[in-house]
């Protein structure tokens, strides 16, 4: 599986990725410049990320803002519904108006309130398919 974790906070960034390097190789965006950028490359060289691990709160350009620009990417791209990245919205916001956002205006996939407990971050990997029995090799 390949990861792409975007999030301005260290602290985030770091516990993500240890909670999936086990099951994915994962990259890092610290803003929603670079999570679009790091997107569109995958996309272009035919090395799609299976999951985004996206933050809403960031500077420049938030997360639902990248959301809405990967999910535009994917359709110029042609990237059928099946072959869209899986983007778990990942943030401090418990808000019924940013996850009506996410979900209906930007296309996430799922959304988990921070602090993320690894159980239910592995519980949703599962959810969506994404999620082997063994970690990577």
């Amino acid at each position: 599986m390949r990861a792409l974790i975007v999030d301005d906070d260290f602290y985030c960034r770091s516990y993500l990725q240890e909670i999936l390097h086990p099951y994915a190789y994962c990259d890092i965006a610290v803003n929603g410049d670079e999570a679009i950028f790091a997107f569109r490359r995958a996309l272009q060289e035919g090395k799609p990320y299976d999951l985004i691990c996206l933050d809403l709160v960031m500077p420049d350009i938030d997360g639902q803002n990248a959301l809405r620009e990967m999910r535009q990417i994917e359709r110029e791209l042609g990237v059928a519904e099946a072959g869209q990245s899986k983007i778990i919205i990942t943030t401090v916001l418990d808000d019924n108006e940013e996850t009506h956002n996410a979900f209906f205006l930007g296309g996430a996939t799922s959304y988990l309130v921070k602090p993320i407990d690894e159980a239910a971050m592995l519980s949703e990997l599962r959810k969506l398919g994404l999620l082997t029995l063994k970690p990577k090799a």
